[in-house]
């Protein structure tokens, strides 16, 4: 099942061996219910098409995000701000994706 967030950002979390990668993905909400977010399980690999990347994670889901689309909503800053404290990173937008995860 593909996922389709908003926004989203890759964070790099720091690991014994290698760091792990994971797709930090927001979505705004409406009226009735509020903002949301999900973190995903993990990058395995990476396809690109022309307008998304496609994150295929441990877990087996697939997130779809928009190439225009990476970047922090100011309630994702809000959730993350502590994890950055702790040591994550939040990846540059002119990473080459796909080519990290070959």
């Amino acid at each position: 099942m593909n996922t389709y967030p908003y926004r989203w950002v890759i964070l790099k979390i720091a690991a014994d061996d290698r760091p792990l990668y994971r797709v930090f993905a927001m979505w705004s909400g409406g009226y009735l219910d509020g903002d949301s977010w999900r973190i995903n399980s993990g990058v395995t690999r990476v396809e690109e098409t022309d307008d998304a990347f496609l994150f295929h994670g441990l877990s087996g889901s697939v997130y779809e995000c928009a190439k225009t689309a990476y970047g922090l909503t100011a309630y994702g800053s809000s959730v993350i701000s502590q994890w950055l404290a702790g040591g994550v990173q939040v990846m540059p937008e002119d990473t080459d994706w796909v080519a990290l995860f070959e």
